[in-house]
């Protein structure tokens, strides 16, 4: 794979080569940011995105499309398996022994990014639901993707490839996942566990005007 390696190593080498230049302790922190830190701040972010969704008029329909958000995630990692062991790339610094690397152990295949594809899912689900808070995730994605290439344990199409496939899992499954998810969190909704979907105010307001049948990523929906 040659022929597509080329303008991925030369980038890898100007990202990767931040590394070699930054002290120890900023390694140390960007370890940590790539390994989890951004990963929590998405799951933070979800949790925040919820808590205020709870408020909403749509209350029902935007619960829906957080709880899409995860599983989303989960989907693309799992369609990222197949493609992982058709594409057989490895990891970059088995190849190219003069990477800095910074987390040890990784000796699966290499395209394309799971970190990528997990924090992109997340964020986009997060966007569909919450505009603002969405565009935050999704730079805290590319971020992620940016601390994989640092890191030396992915090159730059790896995290491109992952941020797409995060991208395209959530909104092409969107409408056949919200179909199932809504009815299911409406039922909760009227359940004694209706906090977790809607708040008191919103289940009055929601009795007084019925909620529309709408799709939570819809312009309207997206919600400040």
């Amino acid at each position: 794979m040659a022929e597509w390696d080329n303008p991925d190593v030369e980038l890898l080498h100007d990202i990767n080569g931040l590394a070699k230049a930054a002290p120890t302790w900023a390694d140390h922190l960007m370890e940590y940011v790539g390994e989890y830190g951004t990963v929590a701040a998405l799951a933070l972010m979800g949790v925040w995105a919820w808590w205020t969704a709870r408020r909403r008029p749509d209350a029902v329909t935007a619960v829906a499309g957080l709880v899409w958000a995860p599983l989303a995630a989960g989907v693309a990692v799992l369609v990222n398996v197949p493609i992982r062991g058709f594409v057989e790339r490895p990891r970059p610094f088995l190849t190219h022994k003069e990477l800095e690397v910074l987390v040890d152990g990784k000796r699966d295949f290499s395209f394309v990014s799971d970190h990528a594809t997990l924090a992109m899912a997340l964020a986009v689900g997060i966007f569909m639901v919450n505009r603002r808070l969405g565009l935050v995730g999704i730079l805290v994605a590319v971020f992620a993707g940016f601390c994989r290439i640092y890191m030396g344990v992915h090159y730059p199409t790896d995290v491109i490839g992952g941020l797409a496939l995060g991208t395209a899992v959530t909104l092409l499954l969107a409408p056949a996942a919200l179909a199932l998810l809504t009815p299911l969190l409406r039922a909760v909704a009227s359940s004694r566990a209706g906090w977790l979907v809607r708040t008191p105010e919103a289940a009055e307001r929601a009795v007084r005007e019925p909620e529309p049948e709408q799709r939570p990523y819809r312009d309207r929906d997206l919600a400040a």
